[in-house]
C-alpha cells in the first residue's frame, strides 16, 4: 500500500469519527415530515437540534441506561425533539423513533383540558404561530380564495365543512391579517367561541412531576395508568372509572419522573401529547435550533426553496 493511500484512509476514517462523535454529543440534524408545526417549521425543512439544551443525554442507552451531564431545565413554549413515549415495541429509548412538539406544560403546571385532552388554557399567551381551527360561511368561499391569495397565505387547505360553514386552520398572525382585510362585521370565527364550549366541561390537569402527588378523577385515570405502567413501571388498570395500582385502589398516584406535555402548532395535527401522552425527561433529545435547509414539498431541483429561512432560528 502507496504512504498517500495510506494518509487518506487515515484522513477519511479521522473525519468520519469526528462526524459520529459530532452527532453523538453535540448535534443532530432531523427532517419535517409535517405540517404539524407550521408556520414555526415547515414540512420538508431540515433542522439542527442542539444535545446541550437540557445537558447531554448519554448515547448508546441499552449499555448505560438513562444519564444526563450538565442538565438544565426545559422552558415553556420551546420546540422540543424526543423520542416516542409510546412506542413500547422498542425497550431502548434512544431507539425508538423521533416527535417534535412544542413544550405547553412544566412538572408541576395546570393545564386546563377538555375529554380529549385539547387545551383550552394554558395560562401563557399562544404564540403567533400557534394553528387553531376556524370556520366561515360557505357562500364566503369566493371571498375567502381571494383573500389568502392577496395576503399570500399559502398552504392552507379546506378541513372540513358542513350545510353552512367551512372550516381552515389559521395562525394567530395570519387570523389577524384577515381580520384587518375583511370590510365590516368579520365573518371568520374561532371554532369555539362559536361552539361556545362551556367551562362546566372542562377538567384542571396537573402535568406530573418527580416526587409530586397527582389526584385521579374518572376524566384522566386512563391517562394516570398509561404514564404509570409505560414509564413508571407499575401494574396499573382501570375499572369503571376507578385506577387500581398492583391491585388496589387509589385517589392519588405519585411519580418518580419529571414529565412534558407537547402541543403541535397545528391543533388539528394529532401527533402530539393527545395521541402519545406524557413525555417523561429521559426520552428528550433536545432543543430544536438552526434550520439549515427548507424547501417546498415535491418542488423538483431547482425550485422551490426557502432561501430566507436557510440558517435562521427556530422560534
Amino acid at each position: 500500500m502507496r504512504k498517500g493511500t495510506g494518509r487518506w484512509i487515515i484522513a477519511l476514517t479521522g473525519a468520519i469519527a469526528i462526524v459520529l462523535l459530532f452527532r453523538c454529543f453535540a448535534f443532530t440534524s432531523c427532517l419535517i415530515p409535517s405540517s404539524g408545526m407550521e408556520n414555526s417549521l415547515f414540512q420538508g425543512e431540515r433542522i439542527l437540534v442542539n444535545k446541550w439544551s437540557y445537558g447531554l443525554r448519554l448515547p448508546f442507552m441499552s449499555l448505560f441506561s438513562y444519564h444526563r451531564w450538565m442538565e438544565k431545565s426545559v422552558r415553556n413554549g420551546e420546540i422540543i425533539v424526543f423520542n416516542n413515549p409510546a412506542q413500547i415495541t422498542q425497550p431502548v429509548i434512544d431507539q425508538r423513533g423521533i416527535y417534535i412538539s412544542r413544550c405547553i406544560g412544566l412538572p408541576g403546571d395546570t393545564l386546563l383540558v377538555d375529554s380529549l385532552f385539547n387545551i383550552v388554557s394554558t395560562g401563557r399567551q399562544s404564540t403567533p404561530d400557534e394553528k387553531r381551527l376556524y370556520a366561515y360561511p360557505r357562500e364566503k368561499e369566493r371571498s375567502m380564495d381571494s383573500l389568502l391569495s392577496i395576503l399570500s397565505i399559502a398552504g392552507n387547505q379546506l378541513m372540513g365543512q358542513n350545510r353552512e360553514e367551512n372550516v381552515r386552520s389559521f395562525s394567530r398572525y395570519e387570523y389577524y391579517l384577515l381580520g384587518q382585510a375583511v370590510k365590516g362585521k368579520n365573518w371568520i370565527y374561532p371554532l369555539p367561541e362559536k361552539e361556545g364550549a362551556s367551562l362546566k366541561t372542562l377538567h384542571p390537569f396537573v402535568i406530573p412531576g418527580k416526587g409530586r402527588v397527582v389526584r385521579v378523577y374518572p376524566w384522566n385515570a386512563t391517562l394516570l395508568r398509561n404514564t404509570l405502567v409505560l414509564h413508571e413501571g407499575k401494574q396499573a388498570e382501570v375499572k369503571n372509572d376507578t385506577l387500581y395500582i398492583n391491585g388496589r385502589s387509589v385517589q392519588h398516584c405519585y411519580f418518580t419522573k419529571d414529565y412534558y406535555w407537547m402541543a403541535s402548532n397545528n391543533s388539528v395535527n394529532l401527533a402530539d401529547s393527545r395521541l402519545f401522552g406524557l413525555v417523561p425527561k429521559d426520552h428528550i433529545i433536545g432543543k430544536a435550533s438552526l434550520i439549515w435547509f427548507s424547501q417546498e414539498e415535491n418542488a423538483g431541483l431547482f425550485k422551490g426553496y426557502r432561501w430566507n429561512r436557510f440558517f435562521s432560528s427556530v422560534h
